[in-house]
């Protein structure tokens, strides 16, 4: 299936879900990355007039912002700037501070901007009688590398079956600005921070194994070890029956 092909299946099946659900249009997060970006322009697609792509700095790099701002102004998206720089440092200064290893905090801090940027987009959904639409792609998904009620919190996943460099594949396709398409996978939660760095290993590998079962030992034990760990992330809750 070519690039095309694939963007237009892509666009009915987002349409679909959303008339299945009784819904009128979709909403998202645009953060400057590559699959939030390859998804709005899907979104815009598939919902030209009903569909908002919202910016939300939180302790965010300008670049980032400047980066959405391209993709919307490429794309012709409608938008809306809410900035939570202020409510996250308001929450944090709330909650009890924990004895612990400063990286905990830290992860803890960065998923904590996440799920804000989930509350508004269910904030704004319930408003318009939207979906909210997530851009969680297989590679990620598969490992459990994004925050459960965060970026995880989403009515639908187009991208969830598409390993990364077919999103990337997919994002020239679609005419994405190449400085987002080149730039290094980072979910800024803090400054340095990449995706590859936290995953330890490189895209490249990753959706080679999702794709073909293959690698080298050590690094198939590794992935395999993140996949069994993170399923409670893609399941509904348990429910304990007697």
């Amino acid at each position: 299936m070519s690039s095309q092909q694939l963007a237009e299946k892509m666009v009915s099946w987002i349409r679909k879900r959303v008339h299945a659900a009784g819904c009128e249009g979709v909403v998202l997060g645009l953060s400057g990355g590559l699959d939030s970006a390859v998804l709005a322009a899907l979104c815009h697609r598939a919902f030209p007039r009903n569909m908002l792509a919202v910016i939300m700095p939180c302790g965010s790099l300008q670049e980032d912002k400047d980066h959405a701002q391209l993709v919307a102004s490429a794309f012709s998206l409608p938008t809306r700037e809410v900035v939570l720089d202020g409510v996250l440092e308001n929450l944090a200064q709330s909650l009890p501070a924990l004895p612990v290893d400063p990286s905990k905090y830290r992860q803890a801090r960065g998923n904590l901007k996440v799920r804000l940027r989930m509350v508004v987009l269910y904030y704004i959904a319930n408003q318009l009688n939207y979906l909210v639409v997530g851009s969680s792609n297989r590679s990620e998904y598969m490992v459990g590398y994004f925050t459960k009620y965060g970026d995880g919190g989403a009515d639908i996943l187009p991208l969830a079956n598409l390993v990364k460099r077919q999103v990337r594949e997919l994002a020239v396709q679609l005419g994405i600005p190449r400085v987002i398409i080149d730039k290094p996978p980072s979910a800024g939660l803090w400054e340095g921070q990449t995706d590859e760095g936290e995953l330890g290993f490189g895209y490249d590998e990753l959706d080679h194994y999702l794709l073909t079962g293959e690698a080298p030992e050590k690094l198939k034990n590794r992935i395999e070890s993140m996949i069994a760990s993170s399923a409670h992330k893609r399941s509904l809750p348990p429910i304990a029956r007697f």
